[in-house]
């Protein structure tokens, strides 16, 4: 499956087609992340059901802390 990620082409297999298998496949899946699909925020408890389909622009922030 071909999508532009954080502004990159980016070709990942077949089986990440969820929001929710998008972040696992990158290990945020535990971490705080606003994730947008085609310019719509995906709302957390969507993020199993909403699918991914080639050419779908995907922004992801998760935050990281520091000092």
């Amino acid at each position: 499956m071909n999508f532009q990620l954080n502004g990159k082409q980016v070709e990942l297999p077949e089986v990440v087609d969820s929001v929710e298998k998008l972040l696992t496949h990158y290990h945020l899946q535990s971490r705080i992340a606003v994730v947008e699909v085609n310019k719509e925020i995906v709302r957390k408890e969507e993020y199993e059901t909403k699918k991914l389909s080639n050419g779908d622009v995907v922004e992801i922030i998760h935050f990281v802390g520091g000092g």
